[in-house]
């Protein structure tokens, strides 16, 4: 499924493959769906994602909010472009336990201007409960 940009769950895929560090790639993220201004991702919960309280970090949950939102920018301007963050806050809700299987990254683009971008990302735990809610800014370059 394609939003209005052209952008597809292939292009977005392909753009983790190609734009991301191989630290972010090996996070193993997987698009789930595009819509307008949106993305959802799927990251498999691996015993590397979970440190000794049994829990995942949340350093791979703000990771991968992160990433999420900047493929939910790229669909919504049609494509790739150099891009930084700015801002990224993050309140950790609920702890994704490390027997979970996954998480759900839900990314939307709440506002788009000329040289910043506005969004927020929420990550699901396996049964759908909201565990990390965070909002961004992104300059673009």
């Amino acid at each position: 499924m394609a939003d209005a940009a052209g952008m597809t769950i292939t292009d977005l895929q392909a753009m983790l493959a190609e734009v991301f560090a191989p630290w972010v790639q090996e996070l193993s993220l997987q698009v789930e769906a595009v819509r307008p201004a949106e993305v959802d991702l799927l990251l498999p919960v691996a015993p590397r994602h979970v440190h000794g309280g049994g829990v995942v970090c949340g350093q791979t949950l703000m990771a991968a909010s992160d990433t999420a939102m900047v493929l939910a920018v790229s669909n919504q301007l049609g494509g790739f472009r150099p891009m930084t963050t700015v801002q990224l806050q993050s309140s950790f809700l609920r702890p994704i336990a490390g027997t979970d299987t996954h998480a759900r990254i839900v990314a939307r683009v709440l506002r788009m201007g000329k040289n910043l971008a506005f969004g927020e990302i929420e990550v699901l735990d396996a049964q759908g409960r909201l565990a990390t809610h965070s909002t961004t800014t992104y300059a673009l370059l």
